[in-house]
Order: C-alpha cells, then sequence, then structure tokens
C-alpha cells in the first residue's frame, strides 16, 4: 500500500486528534483522561493495547501477518503548566497547554498507528506503539525501561515538531541532536548576625554569590571551548530580612552537555568548587546532584540511513535540511541506552500563517499541514526497517 497517500487520506483525524488533545492539556504523570482516549483510538483500529496499574502512558501493538523483528515507535504526551494565549477556537482552558507540542506527537503516531493497521498484511514483524508519559520531568521514560517494554525491541523511533524549524521540512541528521540534562541543588549554611555587624556573621548570601560566579569557570576554564556546556542556576532562596545576615541560602539549577566524557566528570568539579568556596568565606555548602536524561546521540550508521531514506522515499531529498544541535534534553535517551535509536524533527514554522512562536511559548501553535507526513515517516520507518530485516 502507499504509505504517503494513506497519510494524506488520514489528515484530516490527525488533525482533528491534535486539536482535542490540545484542548485537554494534562501535566507529567497526570495524564489519565489523555491515556485513556489514546486506548480508545487504538482499540477502535483492532490495535492490542497494554496499560499500566501505577503509570500513565500505554503500550500498543500491531503484529504484521507475517514473522520477524519488532520496531517501537514513540510519542510523549505530557502537556506544560503554561496558561495559554493563541486564541485559537480549541485552546485549553485549564490552566494548562501543550506548549510543546505533545498533542502533535500524539495525533502523528495515531495517524502511523491507522496506516500500519491498514498494511498489516504486509508487515513483517511486529510495530510496537509507545504513547510516553512525564517526558518533560527529564526522567519519565525511566519507568518504561524499568518495567521492561524494550525487551525483544530491534530499534526505536522518536520525532519532535519544532518551532524554529520551517514547515515543512525534517531534520533526520546523525551524531549529537540534544544534550544531557543532570539538576543539582546547593544549600548554603553560615552564621546569622545584625546586618549592620557582618564582622559577627558568616553571610551565606555572599557565599552563594561568590559559589555562582566561580561554577561559570566550569565553562570558560576546565571545559574544552569546542564542547558545548551549560551550567545555569535558575532559582536562589535566601535571607529573611532586609538588616539580618543571612545564615541559610538554597539554589537550584542545571548542567547541559552533548559529551558523555564531560558529563561524567562535571559533578565532581561543581562539588570541589561549592564545597571549597563556602568554606574559604567561612560557610559550609552541600551539593545534592541528580542525574537525569544522557544525550540524544543518532549514532547507529544502520538506523540513520533507514529513517533518511524512509522520508526521501516518501517527500524526497528536498525534504531534508539542516538543523544545528540543541542544548535542550530528551529523555528519549533512556530508550536508546538500551536500544538502537534515531530521533528526529519536523518543522511546523510558517510565518506566512503567523506560526512564528517557539516551544515552550504561551503562543505556539503548529502548521497543522505538516503532520500527515510526520504520521507517514513514522509509518514508513517501521515498515522499512522491518522489510529491511527480513531480506
Amino acid at each position: 500500500m502507499d504509505i504517503k497517500n494513506l497519510a494524506e487520506k488520514y489528515s484530516d483525524y490527525i488533525i482533528e486528534r491534535r486539536r482535542f488533545f490540545h484542548s485537554i492539556p494534562e501535566l507529567s504523570f497526570e495524564e489519565v483522561k489523555t491515556t485513556e482516549e489514546i486506548k480508545r483510538n487504538l482499540e477502535s483500529m483492532g490495535i492490542e493495547v497494554e496499560t499500566f496499574p501505577d503509570y500513565n502512558g500505554l503500550i500498543g501493538t500491531i503484529r504484521g501477518t507475517h514473522p520477524g523483528k519488532t520496531v517501537m515507535l514513540r510519542a510523549d504526551i505530557d502537556a506544560l503548566p503554561v496558561e495559554e494565549h493563541t486564541g485559537l477556537s480549541y485552546a485549553s482552558t485549564n490552566g494548562n497547554m501543550h506548549a510543546c507540542g505533545h498533542d502533535a506527537h500524539i495525533s502523528m503516531l495515531l495517524g502511523a498507528s491507522k496506516i500500519l493497521s491498514a498494511m498489516k498484511e504486509e508487515i513483517k514483524g511486529t510495530v510496537k506503539l509507545l504513547f510516553q508519559s512525564a517526558e518533560e520531568s527529564c526522567y519519565g521514560a525511566k519507568y518504561y525501561v524499568e518495567k521492561g517494554v524494550l525487551e525483544g525491541v530491534d530499534a526505536i523511533f522518536g520525532m519532535h515538531i519544532w518551532g524554529t524549524l520551517d514547515a515543512p521540512y525534517f531534520n533526520l541528521e546523525a551524531g549529537n541532536r540534544m544534550a544531557s540534562v543532570d539538576n543539582f541543588k546547593i544549600t548554603v549554611e553560615g552564621v546569622s548576625s545584625h546586618g549592620s555587624a557582618p564582622h559577627l556573621g558568616k553571610d551565606a548570601v555572599i557565599a552563594a554569590s561568590s559559589i555562582i560566579m566561580n561554577i561559570q569557570t566550569i565553562v570558560s576554564r576546565i571545559n574544552n571551548p569546542l564542547n558545548p556546556l551549560v551550567v545555569s542556576i535558575g532559582t536562589i532562596k535566601g535571607g529573611k530580612r532586609f538588616n539580618i545576615i543571612a545564615n541559610h541560602v538554597e539554589m537550584e539549577g542545571t548542567i547541559r552537555t552533548h559529551s558523555r566524557e564531560v558529563r561524567a566528570e562535571i559533578e565532581g568539579h561543581l562539588r570541589n568548587i561549592v564545597e571549597n568556596t563556602a568554606k574559604a568565606l567561612g560557610c559550609n555548602a552541600q551539593l545534592n546532584y541528580t542525574y537525569y536524561a544522557a544525550p540524544v546521540i543518532n549514532e547507529h550508521d544502520h538506523i540513520n540511513n533507514i529513517v533518511r531514506n524512509a522520508a526521501v522515499k516518501l517527500y524526497g531529498e528536498e525534504s531534508l535540511t539542516p538543523m544545528p544541535k540543541l542544548m535542550g534534553s530528551e529523555d528519549f535517551s533512556y530508550l536508546t541506552e538500551k536500544i538502537p535509536g534515531f530521533y528526529g524533527f519536523i518543522g511546523t514554522r510558517n510565518a506566512d500563517k503567523g506560526y512564528i512562536y517557539t516551544n515552550h511559548n504561551d503562543k505556539f501553535t503548529v502548521d497543522e499541514s505538516v503532520l500527515h507526513r510526520g504520521a507517514a515517516l513514522y509509518a514508513q520507518f517501521a515498515y522499512d526497517f522491518l522489510d529491511e530485516k527480513n531480506k
């Protein structure tokens, strides 16, 4: 069957589904209605569905008529705590928003599910559909890995719509695509005194300020400047009153890098600077460091080629465009740490239609005319991977 034509046939369904899910956004770990609706859609297609008693999201399974390998397609389903200001007729009114575009991911994968269901007689193997909870948490995918859903899966493919990439292009490049994400909390303890007598105290605010400045030397003097690295403090809370030397400060931050090797070294550098900077100023500081998602790296040449060739087969070489790698992160890497995979992007920016806002913006929306193309690429990759593996 012709996947491109099937995708166009189901375009209205894909757009309608996107608008429905856009109107009912649910936050990470809270996607109850979203999961129920996805389940209803898949079961109406005759697709087997596996849900989890203690977690949202689900797994759909399409078994081809012919035996073979197993491939997984993944879409994330959670929204953000953003009040929507798009003015759309189907805009969210519950205080949350699909500001990152996961509503589009759901609808594209549902479209691919319809395409592949219609092709069951031609499929050589099994297609699994992962509708994943809590990507925005940085670790939502970890649950599924621990539940063993990747057992027996030979490859996985995921995509993200992107607000700075022009519609309707695909970005399907090899190598580093997104950075790791590790978060930290720094607690500084000093000694309070009257603001008029700072010499009688140990100022935790001064120590915290010095730590903030000093940790940037990790980027500027310890890290190789050819390696992208970000060390950012996002929150700082301390002090009780304008005329009291603060004895307690808490800070939270995040670290992003594309290098697995640099990532392994950062905690030690950070801890050394935090503890010793505070000590030099008569304070004590504690670092609590948490590892989340690793870098997303398209490092399997064979799978890279199947994805790119699938796009070319559907829409020609002209459908592909380059895009710089990103310092943002994706917990898709929890999945590709276990099995080979590929992560791509599809552009939804269209200035002529006014779609100019980036992901996570309260006015972010997408050029819906590209959604059927995403569904087609999901389906074409799955079909081609299984077909190639059985030759």
